[in-house]
This record gives C-alpha cells, sequence and structure tokens, in this order.
C-alpha cells in the first residue's frame, strides 16, 4: 500500500525543518483488539452518513464509517491547545476519508473534497484512483501516530504523523488477492501536510508529501 510522493513547496519544506523531531512508530499498537473483522471475506464498502456530525464552529462534518474488515488506530491524537485540536481532528478525517474512498471504490466522493482543496485535492482524487482502476479495495490496519501540530506564521496549520501500513493489506476485489508492503521496504511512512482554515472552519488539507522510512 503506497501513497504517491506528493507536491512539496517551500513553504511546507521550511515548516518540516521546524517540526521533523522525533516521529517515530512508537511502541505497540492500542488497547484494542488485533483481530480485523471480515478482513479475509469480501470487499465490505465504507460509508459516509447521510447525516453529518455538528462541530462547535458551527460546520457541519460528513460522518466518515470504515469497514470491520479495515481499521485505523490513531496513537496519542491529542493537544491541550483547542485550536491545534481542531487542526488534528480534521488531520485524522481526512486521512480516514482519502482511505474509505478507496473502499466506496469512489474517487469524487464528497468527504474528500471536504476534507481536501487545491493541490491536496487533486493528489488524493489520482491516488484513490489508482486503487478503483485496479480494482482493489483495502483490508487489515494501520498504525498513526506521533502527531506534531503548530499553526504558522501566515496562519496555516502545519502537521506531521507517522503511520504504519504494516498490518495493512490491498485486496483484489475479484480475485480475493493481498498485498502487503514489499519485503524489504520500510512499511512506516511519515507525513507531511499543510492545512488552510476555510470560511465553513474547516481545516481543510492543501498540500501533502509521505517519505516512506522518514520516520
Amino acid at each position: 500500500m503506497t501513497r504517491s510522493l506528493r507536491l512539496v513547496t517551500a513553504a511546507l519544506t521550511a515548516s518540516a525543518a521546524l517540526l521533523l523531531t522525533a516521529c517515530g512508530s512508537g511502541g505497540g499498537d492500542s488497547d484494542a483488539s488485533d483481530k480485523i473483522e471480515g478482513a479475509d471475506g469480501g470487499g465490505a464498502k465504507a460509508s459516509a452518513s447521510a447525516s453529518p456530525g455538528s462541530k462547535p464552529d458551527g460546520s457541519d462534518r460528513p460522518e466518515i464509517k470504515l469497514p470491520g474488515s479495515f481499521r485505523m488506530d490513531f496513537v496519542t491524537w491529542t493537544n491541550s491547545d483547542p485550536k491545534l485540536q481542531a487542526i488534528l481532528d480534521d488531520g485524522k478525517e481526512q486521512l480516514r476519508g482519502d482511505h474509505a474512498a478507496i473502499i466506496d471504490g469512489d474517487a469524487d466522493a464528497a468527504y474528500v473534497k471536504f476534507y481536501n482543496s487545491g493541490a491536496s485535492l487533486q493528489g488524493s482524487r489520482k491516488w484513490i484512483k489508482q486503487y478503483v482502476d485496479d480494482d482493489l479495495t483495502l483490508v487489515g490496519k494501520m498504525r498513526i501516530s506521533d502527531p506534531k501540530v503548530e499553526i504558522n506564521d501566515s496562519g496555516e496549520g502545519v502537521l506531521f504523523y507517522c503511520v504504519d501500513e504494516g498490518k495493512a493489506f490491498t485486496k483484489n476485489r475479484k480475485t480475493g488477492e493481498k498485498r502487503g508492503t514489499p519485503p524489504g521496504d520500510d512499511p512506516r511512512l511519515l507525513y507531511r501536510t499543510m492545512l488552510h482554515k476555510s470560511a465553513d472552519g474547516v481545516w481543510q488539507t492543501t498540500r501533502s508529501q509521505t517519505e516512506r522510512g522518514g520516520c
């Protein structure tokens, strides 16, 4: 499971120098059970509920649901600063939405556009479409940890985090064949993202880069 390298801007690179500290895969998984419901079954689909969830800022977020066959564990995804926590919350949903769209087989899913804009929206749709065109879904689990977040001098959110894909797999919807990270490749990826707060109060991801082995 690989996310292609995305566009990196000078601003993102500069922010990387500030935030690239101890971003590793960390220790063991969270307390949740390792069992992945339906991982060997059919291609269960994710769904975004028609009933949006309301946030304190007044904007409505689509509810993104993942099937039991694919789990995303967000570890220590909290911050004592409410402004930074808002970035973490929307950054989390952006990542969940991109993966849910693969399972739904829909690169144009409304929740993808809700949490992405600009270069990130274009990149996410292209990335998702690669899986859809190859008739692949996702099974297993991912561990997302070590978030580093700040608001820079331009008012943009900067969010780094690590994703461990070691227990995540693509699955062919027709043949059932599963594939994971190729042998010899590091299953951990460093995500570097920038977010802009929309007029509706949503922190949309605008630019994104991944680096395999960066954690």
